[in-house]
Order: structure tokens, then C-alpha cells, then sequence
């Protein structure tokens, strides 16, 4: 059995009961945290708290070299962790059919994701999000400005009146994370300065949701990570009163979005 588990956003207890449990019966736990990670758990503070070893993996052990895990799988209990869920822009959807192929049976138990808390946090309606979108670092993808796949993205949901999240790349092996200040500034240089609303450490006790036009967000340090960014589209009139309640959302941006 090879059973994918979503650890949640934040920390060793995050995850769900169902997750709990079988992650405290498997034989054997790998782990990859190259494509996000819990903001206040280390993987000593996940081990500690729910008693087991855990085989963290880099990409290339996960993407290229899972022979191991798959046949751990085939007479062991088998669980495999990511932060957030496994499932949702984490996807190991090729882990799990590998695993199918070999007739290795699979389950997947989710975690609350990033995407979900964006939506919850700022009050934007779930249903009114179009496609999501990663912007690296400057450096990641060897051009200046932001990716054209990026824009044309945004461009493509706004056209639509549908909001975007603009996640923030992040490379976990030099602990290192892409900022919403820095983002914003890079957004407004490539893009009009529109509304945008910054969701800094979803899913702790005390997240900051703030919104600004772009140049605004771009001054602002929103302290630890992890950030992402949510470009609004067409607003309902109850998400305009959730972003300005919640979010702090100038009452003259509100009004811009609107006459777009």
C-alpha cells in the first residue's frame, strides 16, 4: 500500500486525523519538501510528534529514482508527505500511477492547501478563481522581468473576471523563499498596478492578508514566510466588503476593479 499524505500549511499538527493514523501505522514514510514545506516544523519536530523516521527525498529521488519507495510499497505500508496536499500543485500524480502499474494499491488523504486558505482568507469565492500561477526568481528562469507564461496567464483570467493566485517560488534546499514585497514589485513593473492581495503564513494562528495596489505591497515587509500573492477579477459585492474587512482593501482600488 502506498498512501499520500497531505501535511497541511503550517506545522506537526496540521495534518489530519486520517493522516495521523495511518502515517503512525506505515512501515516506512518518505517525504519531499522541494516544492513546499511547513512554515514551523522541521522534519526533527514531524519525526518527534507522531514517532516515526521519515526518508526525506530530493526531487530527482521522487521524480527519476522512486524504484525503492514502489518496491518498499508492494509488501509494506508506505507513506509518502508533502506540506499542504499531495495532490494539489504538489502532484505526484506519476508516483501514484507508477505505483497503480505495478499493482501496488494507493490512497491519497488530503491536507487543507494553499489555494483553499487564499480563499477562505481573503473572502474571494473559490468558484471565481482561474489558473493558478508560479513565479520564480529572477534568476530561475534566466530572463529579465516576469515569464510571458506568467502574464499571459493572468491576462488570460482577468479577460474572464476571474481571480489568480500567483504562487511564490521558493527553493527549500538553500532555505530560500521568494517574498510578496519583492514579488509585487516585479508584478508592477510587467503589469498595470492593480489590486493585489498579499496571504503571508496561511494556515498559522495569526496569518497577515493585506491588499493594496501593487507598488504599495511592493514597500510593505510582511515578516516570515511562506507568501503568496491574489490578483483579484471582477469582485461580487460580497467580496469587495470580505477584502476590505479582512484584507484592508483601499476603498478606491475596490472601486477601480469595478470600472475595469
Amino acid at each position: 500500500m502506498l498512501t499520500f499524505i497531505g501535511l497541511g500549511l503550517y506545522d506537526e499538527r496540521s495534518i489530519s486525523i486520517a493522516g495521523r493514523d495511518a502515517l503512525q501505522a506505515a512501515d516506512y514514510v518518505a517525504a519531499e519538501f522541494y516544492t513546499s514545506y511547513l512554515v514551523d516544523a522541521t522534519v526533527s519536530d514531524l519525526e518527534t510528534a507522531h514517532d516515526i523516521d521519515i526518508d526525506v527525498r530530493d526531487r530527482e529521488g521522487v521524480e527519476q529514482h522512486p524504484e525503492d519507495i514502489l518496491r518498499k510499497a508492494q509488501s509494506e505500508d508506505v507513506a509518502f508527505l508533502t506540506a499542504g496536499d499531495t495532490m494539489i500543485s504538489t502532484t505526484h500524480t506519476d508516483l501514484r500511477l507508477r505505483a497503480i502499474d505495478r499493482g501496488i494499491d494507493t490512497r491519497v488523504i488530503h491536507g487543507v492547501t494553499a489555494q483553499t486558505a487564499a480563499s477562505g482568507l481573503t473572502g474571494l469565492q473559490n468558484y471565481r478563481f482561474g489558473k493558478s500561477v508560479t513565479l520564480p526568481f529572477p534568476y530561475a528562469h534566466g530572463a529579465e522581468g516576469v515569464p510571458t507564461s506568467v502574464t499571459d496567464s493572468i491576462a488570460a483570467n482577468r479577460e474572464r473576471g476571474l481571480h489568480t493566485v500567483v504562487y511564490l517560488d521558493i527553493k527549500a534546499d538553500r532555505d530560500e523563499y521568494l517574498r510578496a514585497s519583492d514579488a509585487a514589485g516585479m508584478l508592477a513593473r510587467d503589469l498595470e498596478d492593480m489590486l493585489a492581495v498579499v496571504v503571508a503564513r496561511a494556515g498559522s494562528p495569526d496569518p497577515t492578508v493585506r491588499a493594496d495596489r501593487l507598488s504599495a505591497l511592493a514597500e510593505k515587509d510582511f515578516g516570515d514566510p511562506l507568501h503568496l500573492l491574489v490578483l483579484p477579477g471582477e469582485l461580487h459585492h460580497l467580496e469587495e466588503e470580505a477584502l476590505a474587512a479582512l484584507a484592508d482593501a483601499p476603498a478606491d482600488m475596490l472601486n477601480a476593479v469595478d470600472s475595469q
